[in-house]
């Protein structure tokens, strides 16, 4: 409370202070010149970008607090990002949508991916939580299951896949674009309950988590980024997720990222980010954190989320 408000008092002394700057400054004698704009490096109708439909509607994912499939959940949301893309002036955005079983579409939708030879691969999920997580209500008669300690998007990248600093680079700038729209991070994957599933945390701002065993991150031959839209299993979100606000606003994020990336490509990748250790009393209030990290451990390992499961 306090550096807040000696942050508001400092803002708002800066403000009276600029008219008397100003006042008393001498007049300008000389024009400034201004320099031209520099041509966009980007040929946004050039861009070729996959957005990939998480599951299929045979193996349709998690199932939402409300029995709506995961599958209806991403294909919703990776037609508005196309929609945004293209309005933009990507018009080489195309929506994958894969049929089958769950382990051979996977390897399908590997497969023509590289065969188009995109420039860059999202893939559109909505995310759950470990069985052991669960509780039950009933909705419309029938009982159900929710969990609502826990919510936000996350951003996962493979070391493994061939072009990985280029997938962190627009990882780092998808999950900024994400907060900038005020949307949480689940800090759940960096905790200890998750066990085995648990992830290493490479950029504690943006929530991008490094998960290797993904199939369409690792073998993918064009950078690629799997991005957990939300929590469907959360009884509060899940209605967020559905709701047009809530798709413009992650549709904005997504085009904002890839106007960045495809406006910087051929420079240097980032160095990897390492979780912060220090306390978090000074992180921005947009990061989550998940009233579940106190509870006991459970006796036996959690079952894996639904982006733990490889995709």
């Amino acid at each position: 409370m306090t550096a807040a408000l000696l942050a508001v008092l400092l803002s708002a002394g800066s403000a009276q202070a600029a008219p008397n700057e100003a006042t008393s400054a001498a007049p300008a004698t000389a024009t400034a010149t201004v320099a031209p704009a520099s041509p966009s490096k980007c040929d946004r109708g050039k861009f070729r970008m996959i957005i990939d439909v998480g599951h299929t509607a045979e193996s349709y994912g998690a199932m939402s607090a409300r029995n709506v499939p995961e599958f209806e959940f991403n294909l919703n949301l990776a037609r508005r990002i196309e929609e945004r893309l293209k309005a933009d002036g990507f018009a080489e955005a195309a929506v994958m949508v894969t049929e089958g079983k769950a382990r051979p579409s996977l390897m399908t939708r590997v497969a023509r991916a590289n065969r188009k030879g995109a420039d860059l691969f999202l893939s559109i999920h909505h995310d759950s939580v470990p069985d052991i997580y669960n509780e039950s209500w009933e909705f419309e008669g029938k009982k159900r299951h929710f969990n609502d300690l826990f919510g936000g998007y996350s951003v996962f990248v493979s070391q493994r896949n061939a072009r990985y600093g280029e997938s962190l680079r627009f990882a780092k700038l998808l999950g900024n674009q994400m907060a900038d729209q005020q949307l949480n991070f689940a800090r759940q994957y960096d905790l200890w309950f998750m066990g085995k599933y648990q992830r290493p945390l490479l950029d504690s701002d943006a929530g991008v988590y490094r998960y290797d065993e993904l199939i369409v991150l690792k073998m993918t031959s064009m950078p690629a980024v799997l991005l957990e839209s939300g929590s469907i299993i959360n009884r509060d979100e899940e209605l967020v997720m559905a709701s047009d606000a809530h798709k413009n606003k992650v549709a904005t994020a997504v085009t904002g990222a890839v106007s960045d990336y495809c406006e910087t490509r051929g420079s240097a990748p980032p160095l990897m980010a390492r979780p912060d250790s220090s306390p978090k009393t000074a992180k921005p209030a947009r990061v989550a954190q998940p009233r579940a990290a106190s509870a006991k451990k459970p006796a036996s390992k959690p079952a894996p989320t639904r982006a733990a499961q490889k995709r």
